[in-house]
């Protein structure tokens, strides 16, 4: 009988345990993080940059696979340009597609690997220089205020700038 008991036991604990790590299969999926596009709209500070993504048709791009760096201007450093000036560029979307892509790196570049770079070539082919000054890093004349905003395809450095490329 205690033979009995004991193999009787054996069974329940290794079908429990089998069952146990059957659910595994089943457990939830977490959920993805979001997209580049989807972690600057949900921020507020980058509409005017959202809204030239999708003038110039790169929205789906950004929302792609990546992995990207997007080195994104606010909505004060639109402000900063010239009077009219988006309103011209939003009606030149060749030129607002090469500034767009000037502020993208392929590959997620985070904060610790830009200190130690001196440029970064943009996927419009342009080169950006990068630059360590007052304790922070600037690219080209912009200074980087927010660094590694992570999402699923890629991360994201603010700046206090809009990134124009060499003529």
């Amino acid at each position: 009988m205690k033979k009995l008991l004991v193999s009787l036991l054996l069974v329940v604990f290794a079908g429990a345990f089998t069952f146990a790590a059957g659910l595994e299969e089943y457990a939830p999926m977490p959920e993805p993080q979001p997209d580049i596009i989807e972690v600057a709209v949900s921020d507020g500070r980058f509409t005017t940059l959202a809204a030239a993504l999708g003038a110039a048709g790169l929205v789906e791009t950004l929302q792609g696979e990546g992995p990207f760096t997007v080195f994104a201007p606010t909505d004060d450093a639109f402000a900063k340009l010239p009077a009219g000036t988006v309103e011209a560029l939003l009606n030149d979307i060749p030129t607002l597609t090469d500034i767009l892509l000037y502020h993208v790196v392929s590959g997620k570049v985070m904060a610790a690997d830009v200190v130690g770079l001196s440029s970064a070539n943009a996927v419009n082919g342009d080169s950006i220089s990068i630059s360590l000054a007052g304790g922070g890093v600037k690219l080209n004349d912009s200074n980087v205020i927010i660094t590694d905003i992570e999402a699923e395809n890629g991360v994201i450095h603010v700046i206090d700038s809009v990134l124009l490329p060499p003529q």
